[in-house]
This record gives structure tokens, sequence and C-alpha cells, in this order.
């Protein structure tokens, strides 16, 4: 029975659920299948070893935030906000911005966490469905920005759910229209994609741009930041709780990126993989499948529930999309693996569709 003393709106939420993935081969959350190499890894644990975990962590570490601008260009006169992954960073920014009566805009389908998060912190929330090749349909969006005015607008690029990556004019068409309301660009898939905003921090006054190292290789130390102006992070720092990001994620962070060319070079071979896997899959004429920037493909099929299921039943977990949002229908999001797991997904699609 939900008491009365939570607010109606969180009683009729489901909590985010994660597939528990014990004995599968996990292609159904875009993480980076490649480790450290086993030197790398025995130096970190050095690193760590000698972490001061007695002490509070560096709540604003000058140096991780140094080393992030210069691997990633970020611009000069530019500030970083680091987040406990890209979600802590979505909370912050909205729950700044959450003036009542405020919305956050997002197009659909896109990031689940943009619409929850909205939720969380009492914002209304505007969702503007995408044109059926999962591009940004621009009229709809000017239309939905001249009506609502939002204060925040998140745009993820290259788009999860569905992989494209969106037209860079009609996004620049978008940030002009929202202005003066903030917009996020969240390139959490900037690895794999062929273009992005955060070289141009600074040409828009109200654009910030969201990262996060999840996808490089580092899902398990969820760290994310967000770069723009001073003058917005400084009110966005304002609401981030004190020690967000601990002393092992400080430190594990800062080691690997040190080394990121290894980073990199994985970042390489999954694009490659990608290309093949995506070529596999647009020979079976039952499927499909959907351009993709980031580092899995989004494909629609017969019947996405039969098929999710015998995925499973063969040992392999990918992510059911069937259901999430009417764009959806019978669509399933297959995260890019090493040549040998993706050879594995291919026998049984091959045994289904062939």
């Amino acid at each position: 029975m939900t008491s009365p003393l939570i607010r109606p709106e969180i009683a009729a939420l489901a909590a985010y659920h994660v597939h528990d993935a014990s004995g599968y081969l996990k292609l159904d959350a875009m993480e980076n299948p490649y480790r450290l190499p086993d030197a790398l890894r025995a130096e970190m644990g050095t690193r760590l070893a000698d972490a001061l975990i007695n002490r509070y962590p560096d709540p604003s570490p000058a140096g991780l935030k140094a080393r992030i601008a210069a691997g990633f260009g970020v611009p000069a006169g530019m500030d970083l906000l680091l987040g406990n992954g890209s979600d802590e960073i979505i909370q912050l920014v909205a729950m700044t911005l959450a003036r009542p009566g405020a919305t956050l805009l997002a197009v659909e389908p896109s990031f689940v966490m943009y619409r929850m998060i909205a939720t969380f912190c009492g914002l209304a929330y505007v969702g503007v469905p995408l044109r059926d090749d999962f591009q940004i349909d621009l009229d709809a969006t000017l239309a939905a920005v001249r009506e609502h005015r939002p204060a925040l607008t998140f745009l993820s690029y290259p788009n999860n759910p569905t992989g494209p990556r969106f037209d860079r004019a009609t996004v620049e068409d978008v940030i002009r229209a929202a202005s003066p309301g903030l917009v996020v660009i969240d390139e959490a898939y900037h690895a794999f994609a062929d273009d992005s905003f955060l070289p141009r921090l600074g040409e828009f006054d109200n654009v910030v741009v969201m990262r996060t190292l999840s996808k490089l290789g580092l899902a398990g130390l969820r760290l994310g930041f967000l770069a723009g102006s001073p003058a917005w992070l400084t009110e966005f720092d304002k609401v981030r709780l004190p020690y967000n990001v601990n002393v092992l994620t400080q430190t594990a962070a800062l080691f690997a990126l040190e080394h990121l060319d290894v980073l990199d070079r994985q970042a390489t071979q999954l694009r490659a993989e990608r290309r093949r896997l995506s070529d596999a899959l647009a020979r079976l004429p039952a499927l499909t499948v959907y351009p993709s920037e980031a580092n899995f493909i989004t494909i629609r099929v017969p019947d996405a529930p039969a098929t999710y299921a015998a995925l499973k039943e063969a040992g392999i977990l990918i992510k059911n999309l069937h259901g999430a949002h009417p764009m959806l229908d019978n669509c399933l999001r297959l995260t890019v693996g090493t040549p040998q797991d993706n050879a594995a997904m291919l026998a049984v699609l091959n045994a289904l569709f062939a």
C-alpha cells in the first residue's frame, strides 16, 4: 500500500530496472567490452592502494579537471562540473532550473532519464516525437519550443536508444529557438560519433555539453562531466552535494585518462565492429537496421519479444525496446561487442531470419 505521504507522480513511477546479467553474454547496456591491459590494471591497483580513503575526496579536483579538459579539447575559458555519471548531472541541472511552472523538453524516443528526472524535480515535461527515420522533426520541435518556452532542453547527440546523430544544422535551429532557455547537448557516445558541439562551446550562450566516461570503457567508475561557461556552471555547482565523486573514482579516472590513447584505440575497434555488425544485419531482409554513431545498433524485427527471448535462451542479453515508446514497437538495441560477442549474436539472428 502506497503511503499518502508519497508524491503521487512518484508513486505512479516504476523504478529504473536493470536486468540481472549473471551468466549472460552482456550486450544490453552499451558498455565497452574491453578491459585495460594487464600491465595498466596492475599499475592502477597500486595507485588505488595509495588512495587516501580515510579522507574525504577533493570536492573540486583541479588535476582531474585539467586532465579532462586537455584530453577532450574543452575550449579555453570554459569550466567543468564533475558528476556521479551523467545521471547526476542531469539531475543537478534540472534541480537548478526547476522554477514553478518551468518545462523540460526533449525529443522522443530518447534517454529515459530526461523524463524521469523532470518528474523527480517537479518540472513539466514535453516530449516531441522524432520522424520515422529517428531524426528531429524540426517543425514540430520549433512549434513545441514556441508554445512551451522550455527552461531546459536535452538533445542526445548521437541519440539513445535509436542510434543516429541528429542533423547538425537542425540542432543549431533548435538551440537558437530555445534561447534564452538552456540546451544541454548530451554527448555520451562522443567516442563513436563523427561530430561534436564541445569545440563550439562559446558560440551559443545557452548551450552546455555533457559527457560521460562510461561508454569509453570506465562505466564502473560512474564519472561524467558538464562543460560550459562559468556563468552556468557556477549555479549548477550550488546544488551539487559535497564530495559527490569519491576518492577511488577520482584516482582511477585520473590514471585511466593518462592512458586515453588506449581507450581511444578500443573505441576505434568498436567503430570497426559496428560497421561489420551493421553490414551483417543488413543482409537479413526481415530486419530494419537504423544508422548508428553510437556503440550500439537499433533494429526492428517482426516480433521483438520473441527475438529477445530467443537471444536470452541462447545466453545473450540485449535490450528489448518494445513497449518503451510507440515509435520503438518491435525494436531491439544491440550493444556492439567484441568480434566473438557479435558473432555469437549474429549466429542466433541468422538462425531466426536468414
